[in-house]
């Protein structure tokens, strides 16, 4: 399975697979793995003074360098580890799960691979960052285990998550131990691209390959 996490503010899993599919002028589809596009349950948003918004979690402001709203990203942690589960009561293995997003997605992501399910496939996070000090760092330093790898794409334009915020979190992560790669797009902005999604279509089959699907 591959659970794809839409970016934040008002934004839908419809609304994630249909942009896709305007990119790839098809969906991203795969004969021996389901997508999963999740919906985040809408909440206050305090970046949009307070307004109510379909966002993973709070942000006391859209920045690498204030604190992270733990108690609402946690919340969604238990949100989405039941979808993790139900996934495995549907027979598919946890090491054949991969979980990214886009923006707010992918920070997510991190935050649910790297503290709550450490033997979860692998994780992509596109135009994505952590805060400097991070949750997902703390729990990293003390861990011991073998960590999912992170594919990660940013582009070089970007101006609402710097792509500065992006290496940052990739370099911090891999010195944790994280097996890393940061997939560079000059002049990209906050927005995903048709080769950016190809190489993940070709690192998504590189994790989950179907001969392991077969023999399951």
């Amino acid at each position: 399975s591959c659970c794809m996490l839409h970016c934040g503010t008002g934004d839908t899993g419809q609304g994630a697979r249909t942009w896709i599919k305007q990119i790839l002028n098809q969906d991203m589809a795969f004969q021996h793995i389901k997508v999963i596009y999740p919906t985040a349950p809408a909440r206050p948003y305090t970046p949009m003074k307070g307004a109510f918004s379909t966002v993973w979690f709070d942000r006391y402001k859209i920045s690498n360098d204030c604190p992270e709203h733990i108690e609402s990203i946690d919340s969604m942690c238990w949100g989405l580890t039941d979808l993790i589960n139900d996934e495995i009561k549907n027979g598919i293995a946890k090491n054949r799960i991969l979980i990214g997003g886009f923006s707010m997605g992918g920070g997510m992501a991190m935050h649910l691979a790297y503290r709550f399910h450490q033997d979860l496939a692998g994780v992509f996070a596109l135009s994505s960052f952590l805060n400097k000090d991070s949750a997902v760092y703390q729990t990293l330093k003390k861990n011991k285990s073998i960590l999912p790898e992170l594919f990660q794409c940013h582009g070089t334009a970007d101006e609402l998550v710097l792509y500065s915020w992006g290496e940052e979190t990739n370099k911090m992560l891999k010195s944790l131990g994280v097996s890393t790669s940061l997939h560079t797009f000059p002049n990209l902005n906050h927005e995903l691209n048709r080769t950016e999604i190809e190489k993940l279509k070709t690192w998504i089959l590189k994790k989950l390959p179907i001969e392991a699907a077969e023999t399951n």
